[in-house]
């Protein structure tokens, strides 16, 4: 019973390195090329290959350090690469809104 739920874990956990591998391939790919460029980043084409041989690896090949070097590799896009293109396209975070927008809203010196 306990090598079933561990075994349980571990398929939850090699689900969730999938799902962020294949978002991160998804965010990379939907970026734009010169973003990268613009960014200081490596090439779009480098990541699109490193996270879809991720993608890949976690599909097909079980060997847990293979997984976990994408699983880094990932981590990294999401966390550095991807902010980065977004700040350099203008994805800054802010939907809409003026200058003068605050936190919780407009902020116009009490007019």
């Amino acid at each position: 019973m306990l090598l079933e739920g561990f075994g349980t874990v571990l398929w939850l956990l090699n689900m969730a390195m999938l799902v962020l591998a294949v978002v991160a391939l998804a965010f990379s790919a939907l970026a734009r090329g010169d973003a990268y460029r613009a960014a200081d980043k490596q090439s779009k084409k480098f990541w699109l290959i490193l996270l879809g041989i991720t993608v890949a690896v976690n599909l097909f090949v079980p060997f847990l350090f293979l997984q976990i070097a994408g699983l880094v590799a990932t981590i990294v896009f999401m966390v550095d690469v991807r902010p980065a293109i977004r700040q350099v396209s203008g994805g800054g975070g802010r939907r809409g809104g003026s200058s003068s927008d605050g936190p919780y809203g407009p902020y116009n010196g009490g007019r």
